[in-house]
């Protein structure tokens, strides 16, 4: 059978998503899983795929994955009980073999969380909607030899606790787009820019690419799919992983209003 399964994971302790040899990495902690659990003995030819890529320090509240495997109960019922606590099964769902998590995916939400507000979050939320319908993002973007243009189906910035957060819904992304476009945001909340400098940047004559914002504010979201998944409990070490997360989270956010303007928390 194929089996979806939808999954999140901090990514401040991997070396990225993808496979990679003697490095910790999503993909590669969630097969030794499947493995130990004999749901499969060779990834590849179970047909293991993820809906795609994030860069090391990334997280994800709603990555995907597909494998087949005859052990359908194991998987759904103890998958979440072997994998590490920095990752967890949210839902699960029987899909056809033409399912692809990359190719059969609708849209990609990302949400990219600034600490602090950079300031004027209304100003960025009006900016943001300069990156609505189809542009060319080579300047937001490392595209390559990849078709620059991409269409941007929604986004906003909203405050949410100590963060301002830009969300953006696509129906598919560059390498470091949101990234970059966070960049361009973050600019315009600082007074630095305004909406005018993204809609220069999405129209006129590909410029350098805008420096991508750090990693660890990246979340991938969501990705739609035309599936209907059924939700999962988190295992028990996974909720205390994410109770001890945000209690530092809480702490952090506290010692950093004491500290004096340009001063940065110790690594």
């Amino acid at each position: 059978m194929n089996l979806a399964f939808r999954f999140s994971y901090f990514g401040d302790r991997f070396f990225g998503s993808q496979m990679q040899p003697l490095l910790r990495t999503v993909e590669g902690e969630f097969i030794a899983a499947c493995k130990r659990l004999d749901l499969f003995d060779d990834w590849r030819e179970a047909n293991f795929v993820t809906a795609g890529r994030t860069d090391r320090g990334v997280h994800a509240r709603g990555q995907v994955c597909s494998f087949q495997t005859d052990r359908v109960d194991r998987a759904i019922g103890v998958l979440n009980q072997v994998l590490p606590a920095d990752i967890w099964c949210t839902a699960w769902a029987g899909v056809s073999d033409e399912f692809h998590p990359r190719y059969s995916a609708a849209s990609r939400t990302y949400r990219y969380y600034f600490s602090p507000a950079p300031g004027d979050v209304v100003a960025m939320h009006e900016a943001a909607q300069e990156f609505v319908g189809r542009h060319d993002f080579s300047s937001f973007s490392r595209a390559g030899d990849r078709n620059p243009e991409r269409s941007i189906l929604a986004a906003r910035v909203f405050e949410d606790g100590p963060f301002a957060v830009f969300e953006v819904t696509g129906e598919s992304f560059l390498w470091n787009m949101v990234r970059c476009m966070a960049t361009a945001l973050e600019r315009v909340g600082r007074g630095k820019a305004g909406a005018r400098e993204i809609t220069r940047l999405l129209t006129g004559p590909a410029e350098q690419r805008l420096p991508a914002a750090p990693p660890e504010g990246l979340v991938l979201w969501d990705i739609g799919y035309a599936v209907s998944f059924t939700p999962l409990p988190i295992d028990e070490k996974s909720r205390r992983y994410l109770v001890d997360r945000h209690r530092y989270h809480i702490l952090m956010t506290e010692v950093s209003t004491l500290l004096a303007p340009g001063e940065e928390l110790p690594e």
